[in-house]
């Protein structure tokens, strides 16, 4: 795994091609690794080239990861998926997730976008304002958190 480490430490130093081509080699050398295939996946990702993550998140996620891992890796593909117009794949990856983890934030934030791109405006509009109900340490947002709480699903109701 001091591969791997060099290669992480690589890409949080900018030097994106030379980690990514590192984490495809160990990829090909060891294709049973769920860390080696979810890094490689995000070495992709960060070089803009979303198409080529899939295949290594897909493995990376059947294989098994960490729950930190898993998390990231979810996001990762779900939000990869989005970027390359696959929406019912995104949404499903998504879903998936939020079975698993349902309290976290960051994958209610990504789920919700997806749901934008599917049209489902007014349900992606209430996950967005209830993360920012119980997320929001804005003191403006904080004095109103009791009526956007209130209102995140009644967007089109009137009285």
């Amino acid at each position: 795994m001091e591969k791997v480490n060099k290669a992480i430490l690589m890409r949080s130093e900018g030097k994106l091609t030379e980690s990514n081509e590192i984490l495809q080699t160990m990829a090909k050398d060891d294709p049973k690794s769920a860390e080696i295939n979810y890094q490689c996946a995000w070495s992709f990702d960060v070089l803009g080239k979303e198409a080529e993550a899939v295949p290594y998140y897909e493995k990376a996620l059947q294989l098994g990861l960490n729950d930190e891992d898993a998390l990231g890796a979810i996001i990762g593909l779900g939000s990869t998926y989005r970027i390359l117009g696959s929406y019912k794949k995104s949404r499903a990856v998504f879903e998936r997730g939020l079975a698993r983890f349902p309290e976290n934030n960051a994958l209610k934030t990504f789920y919700a976008m997806t749901l934008y791109n599917v049209g489902e405006h007014v349900k992606a509009m209430e996950i967005l304002l209830t993360c920012l109900v119980h997320t929001s340490n804005d003191p403006d947002i904080a004095s109103y958190n009791r009526a956007i709480g209130f209102y995140a699903d009644k967007l089109d109701k009137t009285w």
